[in-house]
């Protein structure tokens, strides 16, 4: 079971204390992110088993994840967690890194800015981890992340694990995101409508846009649901524009 969600208010006194650590690290003592982490390097040909006797994405008996570096990331990631029995704590901690680079401008710039450099990247990433309670093995695969200057690709591994988490469960993942919280049972009709769709048991992870004004936007793997009245006006401006 994953554990509880961290409050908002939680997250952004935790990254208050994630800044004043990376301020008092010793910039000479270089974490020791590599230990244990040798299946962390991506081959083009990584492959997960997943539950049905499917792998990688699951769109087909024997798919596999190969599409990009970050899939290839996620796909080793998920096969070391595997590996250790922890698949759920692992995915518990991204979660939290997800939700964290969504409300942290700090961690957000961390991750996207290509002017922090590998070691300080690395100082800060390893701040980061006892900040957040991230398990041992998230927190040595960022570091290798931050090593390799890779951390820009953290949301889409992040994306492609939770995937495979889903389907090694057999549901498929489901991001949405809303102008207004859901209550459950507006959640449980969604989750029945996708089902329905897919054809599968379906996990959500709920996000709220309040620019969105109304409506939803569901993504599953590559494929996007748009019913928002944002989207909706956007489309009739332009289409009076014509």
């Amino acid at each position: 079971m994953l554990a509880a969600p961290t409050t908002h208010r939680g997250r952004t006194d935790r990254f208050r204390q994630w800044r004043l650590a990376v301020a008092q690290r010793n910039a000479g003592v270089p974490p020791p992110f590599t230990h244990g982490m040798t299946k962390l390097t991506p081959h083009k040909d990584a492959r997960v088993e997943t539950s049905g006797g499917m792998t990688g994405n699951g769109t087909g008996g024997t798919t596999t994840i190969q599409a990009s570096l970050s899939g290839r990331y996620a796909t080793a990631l998920f096969g070391l967690a595997q590996d250790r029995g922890q698949p759920g704590v692992v995915e518990s901690s991204l979660k939290t890194l997800q939700a964290g680079l969504a409300e942290s401008d700090d961690l957000a710039a961390l991750v996207k800015s290509p002017l922090v450099g590998r070691d300080d990247a690395a100082r800060a990433i390893a701040a980061l981890a006892p900040v957040l309670d991230l398990d041992p093995v998230t927190a040595n695969f960022l570091g290798v992340l931050a090593q390799n200057r890779r951390l820009a690709d953290l949301p889409a591994i992040i994306r492609a694990f939770r995937d495979l988490a889903a389907r090694s469960r057999g549901e498929t993942h489901a991001e949405v995101v809303s102008a207004h919280p859901l209550d459950e049972a507006q959640v449980d009709a969604l989750k029945q409508q996708l089902r329905h769709r897919i054809g599968r048991e379906v996990a959500v992870d709920l996000r709220v846009d309040p620019t969105l004004l109304g409506g939803l936007i569901v993504r599953i793997g590559s494929q996007m649901i748009d019913s928002s009245i944002k989207t909706r006006l956007n489309t009739l401006a332009h289409a009076m524009k014509g």
